[in-house]
């Protein structure tokens, strides 16, 4: 099961298919939340009802049967959610540049840094420069070719007035892990990075002991769009983890 982050849609993580398809026999399911493209999101008044959604969106197209889930940022808070909700379910449970504090005032991030200009970026995205700088910490040609992709799409196709509710009500009722306290044992992925300014790092990190499966990276020279600036190191750390998950089965 995988969780796209806010604004985006499941296009956003399409780049992670050569992983799956290399880690064998895994179904994917992509999801598109509520307020992504083509996805209604008619009475989603906040992230509390996003979750609620996705719950009811995984039970029906699994029942009562067994999957992980993985979520990039907003996604995967949504992601943590799930896994606690349906810890019996959960064979495991990634996430990727994860929001982990809701409130953007209240989160410890490092501050702006960009490593790497690029101008051959700036005739690639057109009018899409501003908007793949906004987050860019190592800027390259095939990083913006997948943006423009990945990302563009779903943020053309958002709908914005959902989106805007949604940002009014951002916080879930109660955080997965206080909600469910008792430590979460199945195999676990958290990657962040080292200069992503827009969910830090050592949220995350405060968490660690919650999840004794856990492996923890903070990856240099990568931002909040990792997939792409740390594409080869997300891989091999997300084909660890679903060995993980293969081996306890």
């Amino acid at each position: 099961m995988l969780l796209h982050g806010f604004g985006l849609d499941h296009r956003s993580l399409l780049p992670l298919e050569p992983t799956f398809e290399r880690s064998g026999r895994w179904r994917r399911i992509y999801l598109d939340l509520p307020g992504a493209t083509g996805s209604p999101a008619t009475g989603i008044e906040g992230s509390q009802a996003v979750a609620d959604a996705v719950i009811d969106a995984i039970l029906a197209r699994v029942g009562d049967g067994r999957f992980a889930v993985l979520g990039n940022s907003f996604g995967g808070m949504i992601a943590r959610y799930v896994a606690h909700e349906l810890r019996s379910q959960v064979l495991g449970l990634a996430t990727v540049a994860g929001v982990f504090v809701a409130a953007h005032d209240k989160r410890t991030v490092p501050p702006r840094t960009v490593l790497k200009r690029e101008p051959g970026v700036v005739p690639l995205l057109g009018a899409a420069l501003e908007q793949y700088r906004e987050e860019a910490v190592v800027e390259s040609a095939d990083d913006a070719r997948a943006f423009l992709q990945y990302v563009v799409p779903g943020l053309d196709g958002a709908d914005g007035q959902a989106l805007d509710r949604i940002a009014e009500s951002y916080s879930l009722d109660r955080e997965p892990e206080d909600a469910h306290p008792e430590p979460f044992m199945q195999p676990t992925l958290h990657i962040t990075g080292r200069q992503d300014d827009v969910v830090g790092y050592s949220d995350a990190w405060s968490r660690i002991g919650h999840y004794p499966r856990a492996s923890f990276a903070a990856l240099d020279a990568a931002g909040h769009n990792i997939l792409f600036e740390q594409a080869g190191l997300c891989s091999a750390l997300i084909a660890d983890w679903l060995t993980r998950i293969r081996q306890d089965g």
